[in-house]
């Protein structure tokens, strides 16, 4: 990068970013905290769902104004030397577009999915304040089948967390090693 005042330059580090998708209740949430020890010191694990507030809750398609601050947040991150895992509702489709997308080398996605009726019965036992009516819940459930034909995935349905929590870790550890030319 170069300032515009004065012409100093220095270096602006663009690394892969990760985003641990798929619908509500397929796990990310969950498998984030876990994914986060056992990245530490190689990746920063970070929960989306944090930022959703005030003027970021736009009711705009896509949601830009909050995707795009969590991509300059992610990219100032990458300036520490680590990728940043997003956990996160979120489509290749609201991202890619963005302004800020060309802050990242690469964006990976992933999904954690389940059997609909799983997810349903996940839904329905979230407490009344995250007001999970069927409406909303019949949305998700089609988002759940609709991103796995868009991403790669990892179904969570009977799978025990441990393994789950496995799976993602070799999936980010491969692609930090390939896209950052580590052990290759």
């Amino acid at each position: 990068m170069r300032c515009a005042e004065c012409g100093h330059r220095w270096p602006f580090r663009r690394l892969p970013l990760f985003a641990l998708t798929g619908p509500s209740a397929g796990g990310k949430s969950t498998v984030g905290p876990k994914l986060a020890q056992r990245l530490a010191g190689e990746a920063v694990v970070l929960e989306q769902d944090v930022l959703w507030t005030g003027a970021l809750r736009d009711d705009v398609p896509g949601n830009p104004a909050f995707r795009g601050a969590w991509l300059r947040m992610a990219a100032m991150l990458h300036q520490n030397g680590r990728p940043v895992v997003l956990c996160g509702t979120v489509a290749p489709q609201e991202l890619e577009p963005l302004p800020e997308r060309v802050f990242f080398s690469d964006v990976h996605y992933l999904a954690l999915v389940a059997d609909n009726e799983t997810l349903r019965r996940r839904l329905r036992a979230r407490p009344a304040w995250r007001e999970w009516d069927e409406a909303r819940i019949e949305e998700m459930l089609e988002f759940n089948l609709w991103i796995r034909g868009q991403v790669e995935s990892i179904d969570t349905t009977e799978a025990p967390l441990a393994d789950v929590v496995t799976a993602v870790e070799k999936w980010v550890r491969a692609r930090i090693r390939s896209d950052l030319g580590i052990g290759a």
